[in-house]
């Protein structure tokens, strides 16, 4: 039996390990990404990670401004997809776009479907204080991850985790499930099955109004927050007005009116929440380097009782 046609379509670092799973089941006829895009204070046009895998290994780069108009799906039929394999591409696929390929569009998805369907699958699941994550390789349909299931794999999440440590161990799982899930929905062995209609949580897109520190919420969700949201947007909260960013921080049990100081010394600045406290380990106040709680403290002095935090 000949080798699958796949075109592969993706953009970011988590989608590569998927990419090279593709090139081990099928011939990888073409690559989709999204367009360059600047970065950095030159502003210079930075290419995608997929991007430049796909140079590596000699493939055609297809960065379609949209998809939609002018029709993409002419330029991409000339490859005769199989299959249609997607990884965090970052758009919506159109309806004539799907039904190309032979076998349809399969995507990778970054979560236990049906839960965290929406484009921060990941983060949300920290969020939420989930202790247990995966991936899911699905047929796509026309809605917002809602097609049916081929395959799963199940991964716990740490206590410590942030998206940092588990967008890696995601997208290494991510290939794992195409190498073997891949080949058997190609040759008919797996079957598409519909989605649980329980258990939906939509997981949008994260910006930098999450950072924000919101005290009246319990010390426990703000650290799960913190953790999902590292590296980016992180946390931080206002004080005298300027942004004061929080890197590291622990919960406590303390109590108090939410945002009011409970103590601030060697071990830190100790914040009062909704329930229980936060502990400041590692800040950094506007315009200035990361630095421990303790060493912004010689500095700056906040009295036990004050109220110096503002969202």
């Amino acid at each position: 039996m000949s080798r699958p046609r796949i075109v592969f379509m993706g953009t970011p670092e988590f989608a590569v390990a998927s990419l090279e799973a593709c090139f081990d089941v099928g011939d990888v006829v073409a690559v989709v990404t999204q367009p360059d895009k600047p970065k950095g204070r030159s502003g210079a046009p930075i290419a995608s990670p997929v991007k430049e895998r796909a140079l590596e290994k000699g493939l055609p780069v297809l960065q379609p401004q949209k998809l939609r108009t002018p029709p993409f799906v002419e330029e991409l039929r000339q490859y005769a997809p199989d299959v249609c394999v997607v990884t965090a591409y970052g758009k919506i696929l159109p309806k004539d776009l799907l039904a190309l390929p032979v076998k349809g569009c399969v995507n990778v998805h970054g979560s236990l479907l049906p839960r965290f369907r929406g484009a921060a699958p990941i983060q949300w699941a920290i969020a939420h204080g989930d202790t247990e994550t995966g991936v899911t390789l699905m047929v796509m349909d026309e809605g917002l991850d809602t097609g049916p299931m081929l395959a799963t794999k199940r991964l716990p999440i740490a206590p410590d985790e942030t998206s940092a440590t588990l967008y890696p161990k995601l997208a290494a799982l991510g290939g794992e499930l195409l190498r073997e899930s891949l080949p058997r929905y190609l040759s008919g062995e797996l079957t598409p099955t519909p989605q649980p209609s329980e258990g939906m949580v939509l997981a949008p897109i994260i910006d930098k109004e999450n950072a924000k520190l919101d005290f009246t919420k319990s010390a426990v969700e703000l650290d799960r927050r913190l953790r999902a949201f590292t590296p980016w947007p992180g946390a931080y909260t206002l004080l005298s007005g300027k942004v004061f960013k929080v890197h590291h921080m622990r919960p406590a049990s303390g109590k108090g009116e939410p945002g009011t100081v409970l103590s601030a010394g060697p071990e830190g600045i100790e914040v009062a929440c909704g329930e229980g406290s936060l502990v400041f380990l590692d800040v950094q106040p506007e315009g200035k380097r990361v630095m421990r709680a303790s060493d912004f403290l010689s500095g700056h002095k906040l009295q036990p009782g004050s109220q110096p935090f503002s969202s």
